[in-house]
């Protein structure tokens, strides 16, 4: 795809390969053992102007387009996938929905901090009772009270709920109107009865941070409304689908690590007298994973292109986050084949590749999910 790239393209992404290289990759075992969250990171990551790269310089971003922003999320992503992910959450699901929904006045009162890399954003939509059913399973409530939403119940799987500066949260402001009757209402951290829940323990991704959060009678200004009262749904719909291209890309850079890795160990580990590179079998695995993975990235660039041309791109987002994810899972299991018994231990990188990548296969709709939602766009547009 590089030579697809504008100069501006690829100087964005050599500076942030550079950058991910050398203040990323070489803490990405510590963040994964010790379940660390590298506040730090996210500092130098700011100082770089990268963490409002899609958004316009006068909300203190950086004025790039997606398919920058996806190159970015996979080489972040290939140095560790829980910067990847909280990185990549940030700017979908964070700063998105402000952006793309709000007043010009909340632009400027909480897109830009987020922009500026000041805090983090996130978004809350699952809840307990349903995860993909999203239109029907929305349980928590906002009821407008002398000039402010009182917001009850819960939601779960909150990507950097434990230390955002504001939460993007899809209510019920009219249970008549069913999916019509939600709204996307920005939370504030210090919103009073707003309750952060435990950090999930979870299979990979230690370092981003996976919360519940409460709302117990939590007190929000009216204005924090994003968008028009019953537009919710629509809008975690758009949110989503522009999500799924950094998703995508998030796997990309996962797979990529795990066939880097593949092809230098299988260069320098010896069995029957020479390299296991020179044995078909192994040739055959990284041909696989070299080639799904080229196919991903055209794909993820593909939607990406889209979404900057402002032309429909939600079924391409699905291909390419799908794609992406199940190209990824393919190479990282591939990955510890290649290399065995040493595959399987923390001592190599490939192990974490590998539980890192399975979350790409599940969040922002999992593949049965997309799969409903691709081919729904093909019959529907025969």
């Amino acid at each position: 795809m590089d030579f697809q790239l504008t100069e501006e393209q690829r100087a964005i992404q050599e500076m942030v390969r550079e950058f991910a290289d050398k203040e990323i990759a070489p803490r990405a075992a510590d963040i994964d053992r010790c379940d660390e969250f590298p506040n730090d990171v996210f500092q130098k990551m700011a100082a770089q102007g990268l963490m409002g790269l899609p958004f316009p310089e006068q909300y203190g971003g950086g004025g790039a387009d997606t398919v920058s922003q996806a190159l970015v999320v996979e080489e972040i992503s290939r140095a560790s996938g829980s910067v990847g992910l909280t990185y990549a959450a940030h700017l979908s699901l964070g700063c998105a929905p402000i952006y793309n929904f709000g007043i010009e006045e909340q632009k400027k009162k909480w897109l830009t901090p987020l922009a500026k890399g000041e805090s983090l954003g996130a978004l809350a939509l699952t809840e307990s009772k349903g995860g993909s059913d999203l239109a029907g399973s929305v349980a928590t409530t906002a009821v407008l009270t002398g000039g402010e939403w009182v917001i009850n119940g819960s939601k779960m799987y909150v990507t950097s709920g434990a230390v955002a500066r504001s939460i993007n949260t899809l209510c019920v402001t009219d249970k008549s109107k069913g999916h019509r009757g939600l709204s996307m209402i920005l939370v504030p951290r210090d919103a009073p009865g707003l309750v952060i829940g435990k950090v999930e323990e979870k299979m990979g991704l230690h370092g981003s941070l996976t919360t519940q959060v409460f709302f117990e009678d939590c007190r929000v200004p009216k204005e924090n409304l994003l968008g028009a009262e019953g537009a919710g749904f629509k809008q975690a719909m758009m949110t989503l689908d522009g999500g799924r291209i950094g998703i995508g890309a998030m796997a990309l850079g996962l797979g990529r690590a795990a066939l880097e890795a593949s092809v230098k160990y299988a260069q320098e580990r010896q069995a029957f007298g020479k390299p296991i590179a020179d044995f078909q079998a192994i040739q055959w695995m990284i041909a696989d994973a070299s080639m799904e993975l080229e196919a991903a990235r055209l794909l993820v660039a593909q939607a990406a292109y889209l979404k900057d041309q402002k032309q429909n791109f939600s079924q391409q987002a699905a291909m390419a986050k799908l794609y992406a994810s199940e190209a990824a899972d393919r190479a990282c299991w591939k990955a510890i084949q290649i290399h065995g018994g040493a595959g399987y231990l923390r001592d190599f990188p490939v192990e974490r590749f590998y539980r890192d990548n399975r979350l790409t296969l599940i969040g922002e709709g999992t593949s049965e999910i997309l799969r409903m939602v691709i081919a729904r766009n093909i019959l529907k547009n025969q």
